[in-house]
C-alpha cells in the first residue's frame, strides 16, 4: 500500500488495515460492510458520534456559501461568531486560529516568548509535566517527555525542566515550591486533569491550581493544553473548567469541530494580547497558516459548541461517565492485577505487562483481538482505554469491556 501511515512500523508482510466507506454514529463501516465500534473516537476527535447530522449540514451550507479567505487581511461571520462563543466561554477575549493540536501548542509557546521579549525580559526556561504530550511539531515536541516518537531529534530540541506528576509525593510539592522561587520561566504548559498520550493518567484539579500559582509567582505565564482534554473528555466542557486557575493561553484542536475538520485555535488573555497591541512592526506575532480560520471548518466548530448548548448533550456526558465510573469499580472488584481507572469519558486499565509502556505488546495483540469482535480499540502500549463518542450507549461500553476482559483472562491463559 502506498499510504505511509502515521505512528505505525512499516514491513514486509504487514496486515493491510481495513478500509473504511462510511461511518455513522459510533460506528465505522468496511467496503465489505462490517460494523465496527470505534472506541477511540477517531483518535480523540470525534465528539457527537460521527456524521452528525447538525455538524454535516453546517459544513454543507458553509461549501456553497464562503469555502476560503486570506485570514490575515479579511474576515468571515463563522470566525467571528465561533470566536465570539469561545472566548464568552472561557474569559479568554483573543483567538489565534491554525491548522491542528500540535500548531495551537506551536503558537502558544511563541507568544510566550515573544510576551516576554516585547517587554524587554529575558526568560530562558518553559517548565512542563513528566509524561507530557504536545504534539509532533518541535516545539511541541520539545515540551513533551523524551520518548519513542522524540529521541531521534533528541539534539534539535530546547531545554526544558519538568515537573513530577502531580501527587502528593514530597518529591512534587518541593518542585512546585522551587518554581514559586523562579524568575526565569517563560511558561508552564500542562495537560490539565488528565495526561492522554501518557497512559491516561489523571490527577486532581488542586493540583493544577498549586502549580499554576507557583508559575505565577514567579511571574510566569499558564498554558493549558487542552487539546485532548475539550469539549466534555474529563466530564466538562473544559478541563480547566474544574480548576480556581485558568490559563493565560489554552489550546484546542480535535474536538474542536466535532471531529469534522482540522481546525486548531489558541485563546489569550488581555494581558498577553496588550503586548503585541502596538503599531510597531517589530512586535507583531508573524506566523500563519494558509488554511487559517477556514470558513468550513469555523462552521464546524460553530455547529459543535451549539451541539454543546443542548441539555441532551450534557445528560449523555453525564450518563456515559457514570456508566464508566460503575464499569471500573465492578471491573476492579474482579481483576486486582489490572486496576482501571476513570477520569471523565476516559475508562483506563493498566494490563499486565513484563514490558509496560508504549512498545507492549498489547499494544498490537488487545488491538486485533478486539477488531476481530466488531470493537476498535488502540491500547496504549499496556494501558487500554475506552474512549466513546456521546453517540455511544451504556450497552456499548459494556460490550468494550467484555472484549478487553475476555482479552485479558485468554492472554493469561496463554501465558
Amino acid at each position: 500500500m502506498p499510504i505511509w501511515r502515521p505512528d505505525e512500523p512499516h514491513y514486509p508482510g504487514q496486515p493491510y488495515p481495513p478500509c473504511i466507506t462510511r461511518a455513522q454514529g459510533s460506528y465505522l463501516y468496511t467496503a465489505d460492510r462490517q460494523a465496527i465500534w470505534d472506541g477511540t473516537c477517531a483518535w480523540w476527535v470525534t465528539v457527537h458520534g460521527h456524521c452528525h447530522p447538525v455538524i454535516a449540514e453546517a459544513i454543507a451550507q458553509a461549501a456553497y456559501t464562503l469555502d476560503q479567505v486570506l485570514f490575515a487581511d479579511l474576515t468571515h461571520p463563522a470566525a467571528e461568531t465561533l470566536t465570539e462563543k469561545l472566548t464568552a466561554r472561557t474569559g479568554l477575549p483573543y483567538a489565534f486560529f491554525s491548522d491542528d493540536g500540535s500548531t495551537s501548542v506551536e503558537i502558544a509557546l511563541k507568544i510566550a516568548i515573544q510576551y516576554f521579549r516585547n517587554q524587554g525580559q529575558r526568560r530562558t526556561t518553559f517548565v512542563a509535566l513528566e509524561g507530557a504530550y504536545h504534539g509532533d511539531t518541535f516545539g511541541a515536541m520539545s515540551v513533551s517527555a523524551r520518548s519513542l516518537f522524540t529521541g531521534p531529534f533528541e539534539e534539535w530540541l530546547f531545554r526544558v525542566e519538568w515537573l513530577p506528576f502531580p501527587s502528593q509525593d514530597e518529591r512534587f510539592w518541593a518542585a512546585v515550591q522551587r518554581l514559586a522561587a523562579r524568575d526565569d520561566v517563560i511558561a508552564f504548559i500542562g495537560e490539565p486533569l488528565l495526561q492522554g498520550a501518557a497512559g491516561m493518567r489523571g490527577y486532581p484539579p488542586a493540583y493544577w491550581d498549586a502549580i499554576a500559582r507557583a508559575a505565577r509567582a514567579g511571574g510566569a505565564l499558564v498554558i493549558a493544553d487542552e487539546v485532548f482534554t475539550g469539549f466534555g473528555r474529563t466530564g466538562h466542557l473544559f478541563a480547566t473548567d474544574a480548576c480556581q486557575e485558568k490559563p493565560d493561553m489554552l489550546c484546542l484542536s480535535k474536538g474542536l469541530t466535532g471531529g469534522f475538520l482540522p481546525m486548531g485555535l489558541t485563546l489569550v488573555s488581555q494581558a498577553v494580547f496588550e503586548a503585541f497591541y502596538t503599531a510597531d512592526p517589530y512586535k507583531a506575532f508573524y506566523h500563519g497558516h494558509s488554511y487559517t480560520g477556514n470558513p468550513l471548518a469555523c462552521a464546524a466548530a460553530v455547529a459543535n459548541l451549539q451541539l454543546w448548548e443542548a441539555p441532551k448533550t450534557w445528560h449523555r456526558l453525564h450518563t456515559l461517565t457514570a456508566t464508566q465510573a460503575a464499569m471500573a469499580q465492578a471491573w476492579n472488584a474482579r481483576h486486582p492485577e489490572a486496576p482501571a481507572r476513570t477520569t471523565g469519558l476516559v475508562l483506563a486499565i493498566d494490563l499486565p505487562a513484563a514490558q509496560k509502556g508504549y512498545l507492549a505488546s498489547h499494544r498490537t495483540h488487545l488491538k486485533a483481538y478486539a477488531l476481530e469482535r466488531g470493537i476498535f480499540l488502540r491500547p496504549l502500549g499496556n494501558v487500554a482505554y475506552i474512549l466513546p463518542a456521546l453517540s455511544s450507549t451504556p450497552d456499548e461500553l459494556a460490550r468494550a469491556l467484555e472484549v478487553i476482559e475476555r482479552y485479558l483472562v485468554e492472554a493469561a491463559i496463554s501465558a
